[in-house]
């Protein structure tokens, strides 16, 4: 019998090589003016920058630009919506990665309104937002949050009294979408590791989550499979369109199926990691997943309940083993055995690298929500978890 689900809208996406250049043909059907936001310098800088800013030219497109250099801030979005305010534009368009992308929704979703954006965050805020928004395009340089497929952008606030929480809402899903491969072709190796691993991340743990369903399985695995294919492939030979492409379907399904599905142990405790922490999102994502996934079995091999879970464990390490005639159990455990060496292989940093020490074990396991994962945790596994990588 297939479980009921409901599934969230998406954007109009184009996926492939060389898509870019429809951009200011797309962008032309909602005006002329446009606010383009990027990160830093990297597309700035890059000739694929040169090419489209003379096609905006020949379409008679003006732009005005934004430049975001780490995770979206309130103080960066309510400083940009001041900056425009009474100038707002035809279209709003994000080229960059994950912190790009989020930046640009939530900049095209504050434009013309009032107050702070912290006010209208979940958790933190006070105020629910309208859903209305300027028109938002997301252009994807790197294969990682897929939150070119989300309704909803992750904003920050690094330290003691940080926070790491969404302005969300139905109306935020881009209205289009453009996932061009060749766009991720000069991604540095430390960054498509990390990008990579949290997709990954995000398809494991919306096949496993309590909320998944069949529509999300099917597309999960499609998108672990272009992992296995690729993920490797592109840390060492970013030059490889092919392997480029896969992991940007990968990104791109792994958007998708977080915001039908959920996610687990390690989206809960990254989250809460990244509000204390300067580390990027990837990399916490990665270099938990061997503890997580580890506890997960371990407690699942404990509960009657667990079969279901456990035998989707061996749906992944069968596909991974290209080995046939093998029990659940080898399946199970050569997933496993097949994420530690992805951990070698990526090089994946330690969480102490970053500053984090063990008194904060405690505080990071009591903040953190879990409530998809395949098995319930206590914050003494979550310590645990955490432990392992520290």
């Amino acid at each position: 019998m297939v479980k009921p689900f409901q599934f969230a809208r998406l954007p109009m996406i184009y996926f492939g090589s060389g898509k870019i250049s429809k951009l200011p043909e797309i962008v032309s059907c909602y005006g002329k003016s446009v606010l383009l936001v990027t990160g830093a310098r990297s597309f700035m800088d890059s000739r694929r920058a040169g090419l489209l800013f003379d096609m905006f030219g020949s379409n008679g497109i003006a732009f005005k630009h934004v430049p975001v250099r780490s995770e979206p801030s309130p103080e960066t979005i309510d400083e940009t919506i001041l900056k425009f305010r009474g100038s707002e534009p035809n279209v709003v368009v994000s080229i960059g990665g994950g912190s790009v992308i989020d930046a640009g929704k939530a900049i095209s979703a504050m434009l013309g309104k009032t107050g702070s954006v912290r006010e209208y965050l979940e958790v933190v805020g006070t105020r629910e937002h309208p859903g209305t928004k300027v028109p938002f395009i997301a252009v994807p340089t790197t294969s990682g949050t897929g939150s070119e497929a989300t309704k909803n952008a992750v904003i920050s606030q690094v330290g003691k009294e940080g926070f790491k929480r969404s302005l969300r809402h139905d109306n935020l899903v881009p209205d289009v979408a453009i996932v061009d491969p060749e766009l991720t072709l000069d991604c540095p190796p430390e960054i498509t590791a990390a990008s990579g691993m949290d997709c990954f991340t995000q398809l494991t743990e919306a096949y496993f989550s309590t909320k998944s369903n069949e529509y999300t399985d099917a597309l999960a695995l499609e998108g672990i499979k272009a992992i296995k294919r690729s993920l490797i492939r592109s840390y060492n030979h970013g030059d490889n369109i092919d392997a480029r492409a896969d992991m940007s379907f990968a990104a791109l399904t792994s958007g998708i199926c977080l915001a039908n599905a959920g996610l687990g142990a390690v989206h809960g405790l990254a989250g809460t990691i990244g509000a204390l922490f300067d580390i990027p999102h990837g990399v916490v994502c990665g270099t938990l997943m061997v503890p997580a996934n580890e506890l997960n079995v371990s407690e699942l091999r404990k509960e009657r309940s667990g079969e279901a879970a456990l035998h989707k464990y061996a749906i992944l390490g069968s596909l991974f083993s290209d080995t046939a005639d093998k029990s659940a159990t080898y399946y199970v455990d050569f997933f496993l055995d097949y994420l530690r060496a992805v951990t070698h292989s990526l090089d994946l940093p330690m969480l102490s690298s970053y500053g984090l020490t063990s008194d904060y074990l405690p505080v990071i396991a009591a903040q953190s929500d879990v409530k998809n994962n395949p098995v319930r945790l206590n914050t003494g596994h979550l310590e645990e978890i955490l432990r392992q990588r520290l």
